[in-house]
């Protein structure tokens, strides 16, 4: 399917109306896996003419996808990965845990940025981070579609890495994301060391349901529920 490529609009438009000189495209992957980390990559491109066929990482093939991660991790002018565990995930919630993965990404850079291009509508960085979001950001820019690409292919492959001892899981296959053999699997055999324990999946799990972890959200703020899917899908 023909799509726009994605631009340095925004990036121009906050170093015209900031004076930012140092963005970083910032996107996650992993909000709605049920096993696995949240992972979050910050990169930085400059305004330089960005590789043919970058896009949005959901847009890839598996294939295409792996290949352009390698050609951006040599072209980027700077990147950083972090992760929030899935221990991090039942403690915190999903927004506290994005913005720990987040903030450990963008402070691994080598320069800290002076603003940062946020995929999505919600800034879950906040102060002292200065944020621009952008709807579906990781196809219109460049720097975050970058960080798609980039943070798809790490997290997918430590995945696959984490599958190695729990097979039946299939966790190469589907990262920890629902699907009917990860479905099979837990029903047969429980969680993972792996899997989020706080979610709504363990609810259709009699047999494993006294391993869910509640929360105590400190804050006063309710379960977040995006992205936790249960056994109907």
């Amino acid at each position: 399917m023909p799509y726009e490529p994605p631009t340095h609009t925004v990036e121009r438009s906050l170093r015209a109306t900031t004076g930012a000189k140092v963005i970083a495209g910032v996107d996650e992957v992993g909000r709605g896996a049920w096993a696995g980390p949240v992972t979050v990559c910050a990169a930085v491109t400059g305004l330089r003419r960005a590789p043919m066929g970058l896009t949005d990482s959901k847009l890839l093939t598996v294939r295409r996808r792996t290949e352009l991660a390698e050609e951006l991790r040599g072209w980027v002018t700077s990147y950083s990965l972090g992760h929030a565990s899935p221990e991090e995930i039942d403690e915190k919630g999903m927004t506290a845990a994005l913005r720990l993965a987040a903030v450990r990404a963008l402070e691994a850079l080598p320069v800290r940025p002076d603003a940062v291009i946020l995929d999505g509508k919600h800034d879950y960085l906040g102060t002292p981070w200065r944020v621009r979001t952008v709807i579906k950001g990781d196809r219109s820019c460049v720097a975050v579609a970058a960080a798609s690409v980039i943070a798809k292919v790490q997290r997918d492959k430590m995945m696959a890495e984490l599958g190695v001892d729990h097979a039946d899981f299939g966790f190469a296959d589907n990262a920890g994301y629902p699907s009917p053999v990860h479905k099979a699997a837990l029903e047969e055999r429980g969680p993972t060391p792996y899997h989020r324990l706080s979610w709504a999946y363990l609810d259709a799990l009699p047999q494993w349901r006294h391993l869910k972890k509640a929360r105590s959200w400190a804050d006063g703020s309710a379960p977040e529920i995006e992205g936790q899917l249960g056994f109907d899908f």
